[in-house]
């Protein structure tokens, strides 16, 4: 069982206590972690601070080269990070090696965004009083930026954030979840063999409770971006006053399956939408809403999908679906499918057998909040308003989908569902790394994705001088 501390400056550092990492399908022991407490985040961000300046005075070609050369490291050690992944968060082996990879992309992405980070001429003389001027706008870093990232994506979610705000020249202290350190250490380790300047990451593992405010709420911290649960987003963007913030927050992602889609290939990607990660995923299909005169046929097809499924242990090979996070959010999940009427299979001390619920009422928990779990509803509707009416129902609005063969109505949906992202043909699951990502409502504010991310993490200035 390995040992690591926390990353502050460039080097490892003690914290206040030590947490035993877990594999969540049998509560093995995997490693030993440093926490931090209020001294070492406060000690994190001075280290941030001073790494910024630092940032700052580097050209856009070094910063790519720092983001490429990570990546060459991360892809030599993607076998280590693939079973360090599965292991501390239970996913299965072959997701861990997509996320890999996924997390490879995101680097080569914040890259080439590095490189292409610019500002604009500003037609000064459109006014009268602009005329015989000349302007333009720089984006420049904002400073040291908080990251606080989830459990269930511990590699690529942190580059989501790590990637961009380096990229565009700013400062990371990064707070993983308790839960999933050990990649977060691991990823640090390849920055800094990469050049990455010391403190310019700085990773700080521990309680949310202590950890997060002592981040938000400090003077040095010019930005939080976070990636977690809506109350805790609410509650941290209370702290953040007038710091730029971008919340990336929970969702129940909806599809409508319409009568002329292809049921058999909808119900095919509903079933892994819904249940890849134990539907541990914040886009992950939680409510299908099927035209009534196929919602049988579509409900049995995606119950025989979900139940050829392989579960097991995360890192065997064959392995589709393994456990949650903890025995606590498992038994959470089973309750919230008792309350709506379904039966729970429990396998495992965080195990659940995938569900299909069908005809659920929209009031209840597993379908009207955050399920995040290995369960789906199916419930049918009769006209495409009345199925839109019910996404936007909602107080979430993240991402959702539509299944049809008719264009017209496909892009009726996508105009009319209030979400941050629409897919046709496919599941709201869906996300390439380049892609703008975020939601509306309470699924937070702000956009990830490299460019839009450097465009939250950077800000605007005006240069202006007379040319007669």
């Amino acid at each position: 069982m390995n040992e690591y501390g926390l990353w502050i400056g460039g080097a490892e550092a003690k914290g206040v206590s030590q947490r035993t990492v877990r594999v969540p399908f049998d509560d093995a022991a995997f490693a030993r972690v440093e926490e931090a407490g209020e001294e070492q985040a406060a000690a994190a961000v001075e280290a941030a601070r001073g790494a910024a300046a630092v940032m700052w005075e580097m050209t856009r070609a070094q910063r790519s080269a720092i983001l490429r050369g990570t990546r060459e490291r991360l892809l030599a050690a993607r076998e280590e990070f693939a079973v360090t992944i599965a292991s501390e968060s239970g996913k299965p082996l072959r997701e861990a090696r997509t996320e890999v990879d996924r997390g490879a992309a995101t680097l080569l992405f914040s890259s080439e965004e590095a490189d292409r980070l610019a500002g604009e001429e500003v037609p000064m003389d459109a006014a009268a009083n602009g005329a015989g001027k000349m302007a333009m706008v720089v984006r420049e870093p904002v400073g040291v930026i908080a990251a606080i990232t989830p459990f269930n994506f511990p590699l690529n979610l942190a580059l989501h954030k790590i990637g961009p705000a380096l990229g565009a020249g700013n400062a990371v202290v990064h707070k993983p979840a308790s839960a999933t350190p050990v990649t977060a250490l691991l990823l640090a380790r390849l920055f800094a063999a990469a050049g990455l300047p010391a403190g310019a990451l700085n990773v700080i593992p521990g309680p949310g409770a202590v950890v997060g405010p002592a981040l938000v709420k400090h003077e040095a911290v010019a930005m939080v971006t976070f990636t977690g649960s809506a109350a805790v987003g609410l509650e941290l963007r209370g702290m953040t006053g007038l710091k730029k913030t971008t919340l990336e927050l929970g969702s129940n992602s909806a599809v409508i399956v319409a009568a002329d889609a292809d049921i058999e290939d909808a119900a095919r990607r509903c079933a892994m939408g819904a249940v890849a990660n134990s539907g541990q995923v914040c886009i992950s299909v939680q409510r299908i809403f099927v035209e009534a005169n196929v919602a049988d046929r579509f409900a049995e097809a995606l119950t025989v999908a979900v139940g050829r499924l392989q579960m097991g242990h995360p890192l065997d090979e064959g392995t589709e679906v393994s456990s949650l996070i903890n025995a606590a959010e498992a038994e959470r999940v089973a309750a919230w499918i008792g309350e709506a009427g379904g039966a729970v299979k429990k396998t495992g001390l965080a195990t659940l057998m995938p569900t299909v619920l069908r005809d659920v009422a929209e009031t209840a928990r597993v379908f009207a909040d955050e399920a995040f779990g290995p369960v789906v509803s199916v419930n049918r509707y009769t006209e495409l308003d009345e199925a839109i009416g019910r996404v936007n129902a909602s107080v979430y609005g993240l991402q959702a989908s539509i299944f049809t063969r008719d264009l017209a109505a496909a892009f009726r949906a996508a105009r009319r569902v209030h979400v941050g992202g629409f897919l046709i043909n496919d599941v709201p699951q869906f996300r390439a790394d380049q892609m703008p990502y975020g939601g509306v409502k309470q699924s937070g504010t702000g956009r990830e994705g490299p460019r839009y991310a450097m465009e939250e993490m950077t800000e605007r200035k005006l240069i202006c001088w007379p040319v007669s």
